[in-house]
């Protein structure tokens, strides 16, 4: 499979979200080959939270491990893409093609994995941050 979900302590409104494939002929896809041998993961680790308003409002998704550079990725983790955005969601959309769009945005955007870099750069709270003034940036300016 691509990916593999696992609820956070059991609840359906936090999901952990392995993506385990990625475009094999992008530089993340070798960066990935190399963290298996360094770290012993090969895979991106991505964090869903739904609000209860779900599926009328997109669920807040941050990377938490590895760091990666480019790809769309903000500060703390935050991933920008306009289909997570109010704006840019619509109801119909299945978790699956959202993991399936998050994983061609990352190679899209040339996304990298940042070895050695400080984990705890990734956590909620930043990565809330981040995506509320991009948010506030896009609505001023469109």
């Amino acid at each position: 499979g691509y990916y593999a979900v696992e609820l956070v302590n059991d609840s359906l409104y936090d999901w952990n979200v392995k993506l385990l494939k990625v475009d094999e002929d992008s530089a993340l896809h070798n960066d990935l080959q190399i963290l298996k041998e360094k770290e012993g993961t090969d895979f991106i680790l991505l964090n869903f939270s739904f609000k209860d308003n779900f599926p009328f409002d997109p669920p807040f998704v941050r990377v938490v491990s590895p760091v990666l550079s480019g790809g769309y990725v903000l500060g703390g983790g935050a991933i920008c893409m306009e289909l997570l955005t109010k704006q840019g969601w619509s109801s119909a959309y299945s978790i699956e093609s959202v993991i399936m769009q998050i994983s061609a945005t990352l190679v899209k955007g040339k996304a990298r994995v940042q070895f050695g870099a400080n984990k705890n750069q990734y956590s909620l709270t930043r990565a809330q941050q981040s995506y509320k003034s991009l948010v506030q940036i896009h609505e001023k300016n469109g």
